[in-house]
């Protein structure tokens, strides 16, 4: 008889322990090389300095005439929802796919004028065109590519949502019909909440 109370006791504690393991969905898994870049400061920026942290990148450039405004606005409304929440430790970065007009001055002056907090938020450059088109099909799986005599850069409009360990989790779209309430749940699953 002892034993029928010690085998409850350990199935509710395997019970439990099931429900507070939550994983993300159909998660991509992919894993990011370590990099190190440059901010919006001029400063060095490196995957080690988001360890710990979970992230949400994408790949934008400041001269562009087409999705990369909306993409942008679309993660300060991500950006302003998570503060709504509470919701702390979440990093952004965009990526400029186009490193020879996107300084660091530049991008600060973008950030500035769409109204980023630029508290958590890494704008990156400080690599060349063929290093960035590299990184971003070995790393998110995506196309970046600048022809050449043109000032357009061909790249694509995804959210990526990056672990505390810096593997991409999930992507999302980032130019309409962005799934905030999925990406919030999504970050809440690896934080633990």
């Amino acid at each position: 008889m002892k034993k029928l109370p010690m085998l409850m006791i350990l199935a509710m504690t395997l019970l439990v322990s099931a429900c507070g393991s939550k994983e993300v969905p159909n998660a991509n898994n992919w894993e990011t090389e370590d990099f190190s870049f440059v901010d919006q400061n001029g400063e060095e920026f490196s995957k080690s300095d988001l360890k710990g942290k979970v992230w949400v990148a994408d790949f934008i450039f400041t001269n562009c005439t087409t999705i990369c405004l909306p993409m942008t606005a679309n993660l300060i409304k991500l950006q302003q929802q998570l503060k709504d929440e509470g919701i702390k430790d979440v990093e952004f970065v965009s990526f400029s796919v186009d490193p020879e007009t996107d300084k660091p001055e530049v991008l600060k002056n973008y950030g500035t004028k769409m109204n980023a907090d630029l508290s958590n938020w890494h704008f990156l450059t400080g690599y060349s065109q063929a290093e960035i088109e590299k990184f971003a099909l070995d790393n998110f799986k995506t196309l970046v590519k600048k022809p050449e005599n043109e000032d357009q850069v061909i790249h694509g409009t995804t959210f990526y949502l990056v672990d505390q360990e810096g593997t991409i989790i999930q992507d999302y779209s980032g130019a309409k019909d962005v799934p905030y309430e999925e990406i919030i749940k999504h970050i809440k699953i690896l934080q633990n909440y």
